[in-house]
């Protein structure tokens, strides 16, 4: 007899419970062109080669990055809405950032648990190479937890996410750019963490 089905609730990152950490990252070095994320550019591989590329040439090493990431905390109401969820779901966060990104804003969200990738640095500290764990990670995450008998529920709000979204059971965007929701208007569009827990809850 199979068991009934418990529900995991996937989320993105980014966009979603913090804000976009390459938007800040270019805010504060005045990099302009690092302004550019994965709702702009569906090719994250591509994205991230570029970002690379640009952060040697201005001499932007990890550390730096990682210090202004920890100046940064979780959007308004985000943290709320994560002790809602995990106090009904089990939750996990599905994200194309990085392991050396993350540490920071997990410990501000209470430490969920987080699938991501990771980074290789040189000797002065200058980032080289990003590490996917696997290619289209957030959808094999949600299509692996549904073969293991969980009711998946998905939100996140780019272009990367839809995959993720598509493959749950129920999906939905969280203040998507309306370029990505028009092309996609077949996802609903969540604007506040209180649609959010009554779409995923």
């Amino acid at each position: 007899m199979t068991a009934p089905r418990s529900r995991i609730i996937c989320l993105d990152l980014e966009g979603v419970l913090v804000p976009e950490i390459w938007v800040a990252v270019a805010e504060k070095t005045q990099i302009a062109e690092l302004r550019r994320t994965t709702r702009d550019e569906p090719d994250y591989d591509k994205l991230m080669r570029f970002r690379i590329d640009l952060l040697k040439r201005r001499n932007i090493r990890l550390p730096q990055i990682q210090k202004i990431i920890s100046g940064l905390g979780p959007l308004p109401g985000a943290a709320k809405f994560m002790n809602d969820a995990r106090s009904r779901h089990q939750v996990i966060i599905l994200s194309d950032t990085f392991e050396q990104f993350a540490v920071p804003l997990m410990k501000q969200l209470g430490w969920p648990t987080i699938f991501c990738n990771s980074l290789r640095t040189d000797k002065a500290g200058f980032i080289t190479k990003h590490l996917m764990r696997l290619n289209n990670g957030k959808e094999h995450a949600v299509r692996a937890l549904r073969n293991l008998n969980f009711e998946v529920v998905a939100a996140g709000d780019s272009f990367n996410d839809v995959t993720m979204i598509q493959a749950s059971d129920r999906g939905v965007f969280f203040r998507p750019p309306k370029s990505i929701s028009d092309r996609y208007p077949r996802i609903p569009v969540c604007q506040t963490y209180a649609r959010l827990s009554k779409e995923l809850f």
